[in-house]
Order: structure tokens, then C-alpha cells, then sequence
């Protein structure tokens, strides 16, 4: 490897994290006392076996405080664990349980199931998209409401704080706040219509109601594995304004437990990153392999470019993870090594999907093929 390329790649890494310490200064922050919301608030809940889960959230989800005109409408999508029951058995008059309709030709699972519940809430101004493995800490909604009007915003996607319990969580989860803080400018994210400016998290999305139709709701995102970030860009597409904010005060989420959890989870939609292509993936994998493996291993054998962009790479992972939240040290120190997991991770998606091998709670990962026009139709205006 020749001095001028690792130089380069050094610099790469360095200007990474001073872009990332520079979105940790921009990024949004809910207000800590935030203002009673007077508007009516519908938290859609899509669940498929959750029962370890759903009480835990609902509970922390009607918790909460400033939310006077709030419902939760739990979206049951075809469970088998008791989930549905459990629900149905809730005491608190402000849960509703609905069962989903199968999904339809065109249709993921999760689309299908927040459109049925989006449907359900039709008289409502706000609607809260909720992971059930997300507990809402009980100013949570306030003040993700607060960010959307204080912003001018029609969405907001508020990125909770990532419980890690494995070395491999530990490894990779942090690399979802790292990426969008490395890599996305912030602020002209929020203005531009640009499709490849956009990032959220569907554990937690908070949009107007006028925005979400406006933007043709989840029906325009119904075959999108990554359907938050795609409702994001739909909102966009029609002119609406949207951001991911820091929410590491108002919500956690334990997304994957163990290396099967994380090996499981990510093969299911990281092809969706990179557009299902096998070049596209490799291309990816190489970059981030260059620009924060190769400086790492050079350090190891003496060299200063290589040893600067090492501490690059590291600074980055320590503010992204200091500003959403994250455990900063010694994680950070280890960034190659969740560099290098990503690439596997990457590989075996793009390939799973190749073959038609991905799976996720039962069902493959791709939606049926559209149906005709007319019954398309009929289906988008249930």
C-alpha cells in the first residue's frame, strides 16, 4: 500500500469525524419540560409475536404525560405466541386492538400492518409509529411533538438510545447512528427533497396526519423493506420536511439479542441499502473496509497515516455514540473490527437475498409481485 493512498485514506477518516462531531452539534434535541400537546395522538403499534414485549410497551406507551387526547391502536399482524390475546385483555380503555388483513400482492408485512392501523386512526393529528420493543420514557411524545412544530417539521424520527447486552450488539449496533452522522449532512437533509438524503428509525416516527397522506401514507412504501426511511423520502417527495433527532432521552430499544439476533436482522434489510445489488454491496463493503480497516492495520505495523486514521475512525464512533446515547468507551476502540462485521453482515444479506433465502418472523423478506392495476387500486383505498 503505497504512503499517498494511505494518506488519503487517513484523511477520508478524519474529515468523517469532524463531520460527525459537526451533525453532533446540529443535531436536534426534544426540550427537556416539553409543552402540553393539544392535538390529538394516535400510537400505532404493529405487532406479529410480541408477547414478551407488547405489555412493557403499552404500559410505558399510555404513560405518558402532556398527551391528553392519546390512543393506542395495537395493529395484531397474524401473531401465534398469545400476543393478540394479551392485548385484547389490557384494562386501559385507550387500547384498541385490530387485526390485520394478510398482506396483499405488492405488500410487506409491516406496510400492511401500520396502513391498517393508520387507517383505524382516522381522526387523529399526530400519529406515533411504535416498535414494541420500544419503552417511551413519559415525556416521550410531547416532546417529539414539541420538535416537530418547533422545527417546522411534518416528520420526525427520534433515534432511541440502543440497549447492547452481546459483544456482537455491542459491535455493530452503534453503526446505525455512526453511518447517518458520518455520512449525512443533517440540516440540508431536512430541506432537500433529494431521495438519498434521508434517515430514520421506524422504531419510533412521529408525522403529521396531513403530511402522511399527503405523502400517500404506507401505501407508498407497501413492497420497502426500510419503509421508514422510504416513508421519510415519500413525505419528502411531496414537500414536506422531515429529520432524525436525538432520542436518546425519550426512548430505548433492544433491537437484536446475540449474534443470531444481529446476524438475522440485518441480513433481512441491509440488501435493501445498497438496492439488492451484489456490485453495489461489494462496492460499499470495500469503501468502508478502506477508509476504516486498511489505516488500522497499517498502525500495527508502525505507520503514522495509518495510526491517524485509525483515531479517526474512533473519534467518529465516540461522538456519534456520545451524542445518541452510546456507550463510548472501549467500544469505539474496536470501530475496525464492527467495520469488518458489517461486511459480513453486507455480503451474506446481498447473497441471502440472491437466492431467495432471506426470512424474517416467517415470511420472505420480498414483497409478491404487484397486483393489477384495478385491484391495486381498490386495495390503496380500503
Amino acid at each position: 500500500m503505497s504512503g499517498r493512498f494511505l494518506r488519503t485514506l487517513a484523511g477520508i477518516s478524519v474529515a468523517g469525524a469532524a463531520h460527525a462531531a459537526l451533525n453532533a452539534a446540529l443535531l436536534r434535541r426534544p426540550p427537556a419540560a416539553p409543552a402540553t400537546v393539544r392535538r390529538s395522538v394516535t400510537v400505532v403499534v404493529p405487532v406479529r409475536d410480541e408477547a414478551a414485549d407488547v405489555r412493557d410497551c403499552l404500559a410505558a406507551a399510555l404513560d405518558q404525560r402532556g398527551v391528553p387526547r392519546l390512543r393506542v391502536v395495537v395493529v395484531d399482524d397474524g401473531s401465534t405466541d398469545g400476543t393478540a390475546e394479551l392485548v385484547a385483555a389490557h384494562p386501559d380503555p385507550r387500547v384498541q386492538l385490530v387485526t390485520a388483513p394478510p398482506p396483499g400482492p405488492g405488500w410487506l408485512g409491516k406496510p400492511n400492518a401500520c396502513a391498517h392501523g393508520a387507517a383505524i386512526a382516522d381522526d387523529a393529528d399526530v400519529l406515533v409509529f411504535l416498535d414494541a420493543d420500544v419503552r417511551l420514557m413519559p415525556d416521550a411524545v410531547a416532546a417529539a411533538v414539541a420538535v416537530l412544530d418547533d422545527a417546522g417539521l411534518d416528520l420526525v424520527s427520534p433515534w432511541p438510545r440502543q440497549l447492547t447486552g452481546s459483544a456482537a450488539e455491542r459491535l455493530v449496533q452503534p453503526l446505525q447512528q455512526w453511518l447517518w452522522a458520518t455520512f449525512l449532512p443533517l440540516r440540508l437533509a431536512e430541506r432537500s427533497p433529494r431521495p438519498a438524503l434521508a434517515a430514520a428509525n421506524g422504531q419510533f416516527l412521529v408525522v403529521r396526519r396531513a403530511a402522511y397522506e399527503r405523502a400517500g401514507g404506507h401505501a407508498a412504501v407497501r413492497g420497502e423493506v426500510i419503509e421508514d426511511v422510504a416513508l421519510l423520502r415519500a413525505v419528502k417527495a411531496t414537500g414536506g420536511r422531515g429529520a432524525v433527532v436525538d432520542g436518546s432521552r425519550l426512548a430505548v430499544c433492544r433491537m437484536y439479542e446475540g449474534w443470531a439476533g444481529v446476524r438475522e436482522g440485518y441480513a433481512k434489510s441491509l440488501w435493501a441499502a445498497v438496492g439488492g445489488s451484489p456490485a453495489a454491496g461489494l462496492v460499499t463493503a470495500g469503501a468502508l473496509t478502506a477508509v476504516w480497516v486498511l489505516p488500522a492495520a497499517a498502525a500495527l505495523r508502525g505507520s503514522r497515516a495509518g495510526l491517524v486514521g485509525y483515531a479517526g475512525g474512533v473519534a467518529g464512533r465516540a461522538v456519534s455514540a456520545a451524542a445518541t446515547g452510546g456507550r463510548v468507551w472501549p467500544d469505539a476502540l474496536a470501530h475496525p473490527l464492527s467495520v469488518l462485521a458489517l461486511d459480513v453482515l453486507m455480503v451474506r444479506s446481498v447473497a441471502g437475498h440472491r437466492r431467495g433465502t432471506l426470512r424474517w418472523r416467517g415470511r420472505g423478506v420480498t414483497a409478491e409481485p404487484p397486483a393489477p392495476q384495478g385491484r391495486a387500486a381498490a386495495r390503496m383505498g380500503r
